[in-house]
């Protein structure tokens, strides 16, 4: 089993991949059975997941507000301040500002993240469309 801090430093550099878009990267930080909420992507599904997110948000920035660490899950809540472009979450955004945190846990296997289990505030969003 990793230790926490090798689990940490995963966990970082995988949030620098989705930070930098380095999609060549990413195999290194995420297993190749990844689920993501329940559905099994593969890495290839979940690559195409994350190049859909930055062409709906162009300035998608992922950044850390909370992270545990308790091998083998990492559980964080991520920040957000962004523009997407047309409808998010089912959401008439265009273009608008809005900022929302993302609530997720990982479970890793071998020091590549294997589950994801996210839930994105979107009560925080609608308020802000109001």
């Amino acid at each position: 089993m990793p230790s926490k801090d090798d689990l940490e430093a995963a966990y970082r550099g995988y949030i620098a991949c989705l930070n930098g878009r380095d999609w060549t990267k990413l195999g290194e930080f995420v297993h190749g059975d990844v689920r993501h909420n329940g559905r099994p992507l593969g890495i290839g599904g979940y690559r195409s997941m994350l190049e859909a997110d930055y062409e709906r948000i162009p300035d998608l920035h992922f950044s850390i507000q909370i992270l545990v660490v308790d091998p083998p899950l990492v559980a964080s809540r991520l920040d957000f301040d962004v523009t997407p472009k047309g409808k998010f979450l089912d959401l008439p955004v265009h273009g608008r500002r809005v900022r929302f945190c993302e609530n997720v846990f990982y479970r890793f296997r071998d020091q590549r993240i294997l589950e994801v289990w996210s839930v994105i505030d979107k009560a925080a969003i609608e308020a802000q469309l109001r």
